[in-house]
């Protein structure tokens, strides 16, 4: 049988009407603090939003001037490629008017790469060091070309370092398997031949299908017999 209004109890009532009472009064109280946390959180997305439109018009700016760029550096003219033709900008300018975008960091790493070639190893290390490897295959190139730089300076035991470092980040059939035996051919060069074996037999089991791979049994019967 359904209870008679009589039966609620008043107390109860009460409770009630002072709860909601205590809610109205607290939001009272806090909504200027709702409504500007509001209004910071819209402000934040708007801002991230604006940025992100900056960002990518930057970046086409960037690209523009990346592609002669690019093209001097498969020309070979690297100093025009790091410094510009006075029309568009070289991959040193670039690096600096456009460092927020995917572009300008791109052109960190193209400006290594001329200062690799040009012989001025120092200055390689410290551009290809800049750059933040957010993509696998120039990440590993970009390691791999500071171990160029400090072999030629000398630095093999770094540049070997580097080098299996480049080859564990690539992570794929190809760049692997080409620092893998830049390493070992070093390994092999300083009388190192158990470690130059272990990379060998690295590229024999996990790459045998890779450039390396397809020659790599003769190397690996060469250092067995200078083991021996």
């Amino acid at each position: 049988m359904t209870k008679n209004k009589k039966d609620v109890n008043p107390q109860t009532i009460s409770n009630v009407e002072q709860t909601l009472t205590r809610t109205e009064q607290y939001l009272e109280e806090n909504y200027k603090l709702y409504l500007t946390g509001l209004a910071v959180i819209i402000v934040i997305v708007g801002l991230g939003w604006l940025g992100k439109l900056y960002l990518n018009k930057r970046n086409d700016e960037a690209q523009s001037q990346m592609y002669q760029a690019e093209r001097y550096l498969e020309m070979d003219s690297l100093k025009l490629a790091l410094n510009g033709d006075g029309n568009y900008l070289g991959f040193l300018d670039i690096s600096k008017s456009y460092r927020l975008t995917k572009s300008g960091n791109l052109a960190l790493y193209s400006a290594g790469i001329c200062y690799l070639h040009l012989g001025q190893y120092q200055e390689a290390i410290d551009y290809l060091n800049k750059y933040s490897k957010k993509d696998k295959v120039i990440g590993s190139l970009a390691i791999g070309a500071t171990g160029d730089a400090l072999v030629e300076l000398g630095d093999l035991d770094k540049g070997i370092a580097k080098y299996i470092e480049a080859a564990d980040y690539a992570g794929n059939s190809f760049n692997t398997p080409l620092f893998l035996m830049k390493a070992g051919e070093l390994y092999e060069l300083g009388g190192k031949y158990a470690d130059a074996l272990k990379l060998y037999e690295r590229i024999e089991s996990e790459y045998p299908e890779s450039t390396e791979g397809s020659t790599i049994d003769k190397y690996i019967a060469r250092v067995k017999l200078l083991i021996k």
